[in-house]
């Protein structure tokens, strides 16, 4: 080869590099001059030149240059889809050229603030134009940008609920639900702040029947937010709803502990042991009931009468509680299993009504129910007595309370119901005998409850329940009083 043409070589050479860097140069001077139109019109250009597509310096300035394009409000509009295009533009570069010299650039780039950014403004873009599917692909990725963030995580984690919500019945649930838990958990691990996220997650783990991680979840966010009360009241309410009384009251009373002071965690407690104590009051009654069995059918299907006219009872005091709790899962549980033992109740003595000519009951051991339902009363006494204590330190720091004054009432009221049943069963000779002295003390106990009642109304005085029961509690003292009956109060 000679000299002339070996120099003629050269000359190509350094002519091609000169045309491709001026192309760079060219698409990069409009995006430094704010002409973002000019730039990725020239940029697109030199992508599809089979010359210049092979150069990592290429891909880099169309990467930089719809960088520019997503992160420009007015700009924004020549390439909804710009941000991706910038990343997929960096890959690009690497892929032409593995290991060039500007690797650890485009490496760099690809973590960058720059690329974030333009990835973020994507989402939010997309986000307001309530296009969620997309928001959640460029805020997840955002957050693959900067793997330390705790913004991109949270807004992809709530775009994929509004997604999944968007599309109502039709959304695939399950799989919207494991997008918001990953980045929810990932904005977790980060350190995110947010305590409705923290709480947010924790609830869907425990709607999944994850209870431990949802319990776990809240443990982490209690120990980042000591004095937050919330945390510990959704931890409780998810131990409730999982049927873990015992550790719930535990908790709630961990909460109590730290503040005193606190009526409402006073009268959650007081609310759990109430729940307790009608709890064993059932057990307790149906005990009872069964040791009076005498062995026969249609014993039996009187029992079984009895029991149902239990659960009804159930049914309108958890009824009534839902009135006053309209969130609490533990009730709405309650009164659904309620309802379900009054359908198998049902049917129970359908069968008891077809077989009572022709079978005997098995014979029950009598003395043992009634040592058990013995057992049981002193229990749901005993837990009785630990809600109203909860109530009183309750009305200790918030005499105005209303819920601490309305249950306080209820308890004292049901008390009074139960002295009255007594008298309503005695026979006339022992009516005759110490009627009058126990209905003076039913009288009293009815007239115990009237301040609570009384109280509560004067601080929520449009509450129904409430002023069904003062109404009916009036009615009874005014029958008393006409009686002449002398109401003697407990303690007098």
């Amino acid at each position: 080869m000679t000299h002339s043409m070996k120099t003629m070589m050269a000359v190509s050479a350094a002519t091609l590099l000169s045309v491709s860097a001026m192309a760079q140069n060219k698409a990069l001077l409009f995006k430094e001059q704010g002409a973002l139109d000019k730039a990725k019109t020239e940029i697109d250009n030199n992508v599809n030149d089979p010359k210049l597509a092979t150069k990592a310096k290429t891909w880099v300035s169309r990467a930089q240059i719809y960088e520019a394009l997503a992160n420009d409000a007015k700009a924004a509009s020549l390439d909804s889809n710009a941000a991706t295009v910038a990343y997929e533009s960096y890959k690009k570069a690497l892929e032409v050229e593995p290991n060039g010299k500007m690797t650890k650039e485009i490496n760099d780039a690809l973590s960058g603030q720059m690329l974030y950014s333009a990835m973020m403004n994507q989402g939010i873009r997309r986000y307001q134009a309530k296009n969620y599917d997309a928001a959640y692909t460029a805020m997840s990725m955002a957050g693959t940008i900067n793997a330390k963030d705790t913004t991109a995580p949270m807004y992809a984690g709530i775009s994929a609920q509004q997604a999944m919500s968007a599309k109502g019945e039709g959304a695939n649930r399950a799989d919207y639900m494991t997008k918001t838990k990953q980045q929810f958990e990932k904005y977790a691990e980060n350190g995110g702040r947010d305590v409705t996220i923290w709480a947010s997650l924790a609830q869907m783990y425990n709607s999944d029947k994850e209870t431990d991680k949802a319990l776990s979840t809240l443990d982490r966010a209690m120990k980042m937010f000591p004095s937050n009360r919330d945390l510990g009241t959704t931890r409780v309410s998810i131990l409730q709803s999982s049927g873990r009384m015992d550790e719930a009251i535990n908790g709630m009373k961990e909460l109590y502990e730290k503040n005193p002071n606190d009526a409402q965690s006073a009268v959650n407690l007081g609310i759990m042991y109430d729940n307790n104590a009608q709890q064993l009051s059932t057990e307790a009654k149906k005990a009872a009931d069964d040791a009076k069995k005498g062995g026969k059918l249609t014993k039996k299907l009187a029992d079984e009468k009895a029991l149902l006219d239990t659960y009804m009872s159930e049914v309108v005091r958890l009824t009534a509680a839902i009135k006053k709790q309209p969130k609490s899962a533990e009730l709405k549980r309650q009164l659904t299993d309620v309802q379900a033992k009054i359908a198998e109740q049902k049917t129970k003595m359908a069968e008891i009504d077809q077989q009572v000519k022709a079978e005997s009951a098995k014979g029950v051991d009598g003395a043992a129910l009634q040592a058990k339902a013995a057992e049981l009363g002193k229990k749901a006494n005993d837990t009785k007595a630990i809600a109203r204590d909860y109530y009183q330190k309750a009305l200790n720091t918030d005499p105005n309370n209303f819920e601490a004054n309305f249950n306080m009432g209820v308890g004292v009221f049901n008390d009074a119901v139960e002295m009255k049943s007594e008298v309503d069963n005695m026979s006339m000779a022992e009516y005759t005998k110490s009627g009058k002295e126990v209905e003076g003390r039913v009288c009293g106990k009815f007239k115990q409850a009237l301040p609570y009642f009384q109280k509560a109304k004067a601080v929520k005085s449009d509450d129904s329940t409430l002023n069904s029961t003062l109404e009916q509690l009036e009615g009874i003292l005014k029958q008393f009083d006409e009686k002449k009956v002398a109401c003697v109060e407990p303690g007098k």
